[in-house]
């Protein structure tokens, strides 16, 4: 019971209702202050970092997917002379099949059910085969007979191949870890002989001491290309993926070393072949007479020779 407002409970002494009073104050005063300071320290302490390694290898996965497009898009003017020509002429279409069969591979890599979170490998993969398969079809309509019908049985069997490998791997295994390891060996080996197929072009440069048929262009853009994937590759690790773009980076440094040892005497065997070809093409004003000529106005044939 009160005794009064503002005076202590009955029973209770002045001098003890004093020390309730100021004992409150000081726990209001001690809790403000612990609020003001956590305040603080929240507000000085740094922020939390953003480029994660997830960060960072999505960022290098976007650059690979860009660089690998400029590969594919490469023989655009190939086949745009084969589609002003209307034929195929001599080219050969192995190594569009090769690149068709290669996506498609790695297209099953990169599925949920075999590999999961890898959309990048997904999406440049699937542009890479729609690229590819315009190229087969460009191929298919300018070239005729044998020719044809061979591109388009091994495009089939291509087809026909992946698809059998798909349903095998998705019906006896069972873990993400046996698929991809059964997805990832073939990718190993196919994507290792893409990467190897320079390797006769390499061979050439080197016996020829000439690098005409080996655009840097192309040499750079596998070289930037097989870079990416391969930090891709390592951030998290991933085998399957280092093996083939990191022999992929050694033959693309292979053909900058190349372009750059033989490049003088590229240009001068082209220098070369220029003088050749006007050495032959001779004026006929340049032509000296040896023999006199019966005729004094030209008319008729002389007597002597050229």
């Amino acid at each position: 019971m009160d005794t009064g407002v503002g005076g202590p409970p009955f029973g209770v002494s002045l001098r003890s209702f004093t020390y309730y009073q100021r004992t409150e104050v000081h726990q209001e005063i001690g809790a403000r202050c612990t609020c003001i300071i956590l305040r603080f320290h929240v507000q000085l302490s740094p922020p939390e970092p953003t480029m994660t390694p997830d960060t960072i290898r999505t960022v290098i996965g976007i650059i690979g997917n860009g660089t690998a497009l400029m590969l594919y898009l490469s023989p655009v003017p190939t086949f745009y002379s084969i589609w002003k020509k209307k034929t195929v002429e001599q080219y050969s279409a192995v190594p569009y099949l090769a690149t068709v069969l290669n996506c498609m591979i790695w297209l099953l890599y990169g599925l949920p059910v075999v590999q999961p979170h890898s959309m990048l490998i997904i999406t440049i993969n699937g542009i890479g085969l729609t690229i590819e398969l315009t190229y087969i079809a460009l191929f298919l309509a300018y070239s005729v007979g044998a020719a044809r019908r061979r591109v388009l049985l091994i495009l089939v069997a291509e087809v026909s191949f992946v698809a059998a490998f798909a349903a095998l791997v998705l019906n006896l295994t069972h873990t993400h870890v046996l698929r991809s390891m059964v997805v990832g060996i073939l990718c190993v080996v196919v994507g290792t002989g893409m990467y190897a197929a320079p390797l006769s072009v390499m061979k050439m440069v080197i016996q020829t001491k000439s690098v005409e048929y080996m655009p840097l262009f192309l040499s750079l853009a596998s070289l930037a290309s097989g870079t990416c994937w391969t930090a891709y590759a390592l951030i998290e690790f991933d085998i399957y993926i280092t093996i083939p773009s990191g022999l992929g980076v050694v033959f693309a440094l292979g053909q900058v070393i190349l372009y750059a040892i033989y490049y003088k005497s590229t240009q001068q065997i082209l220098e070369a072949r220029t003088r050749k070809g006007k050495a032959d093409q001779i004026p006929m004003t340049e032509v000296v007479v040896d023999g006199k000529i019966d005729n004094p106005t030209g008319s008729g044939a002389g007597s002597g020779h050229y």
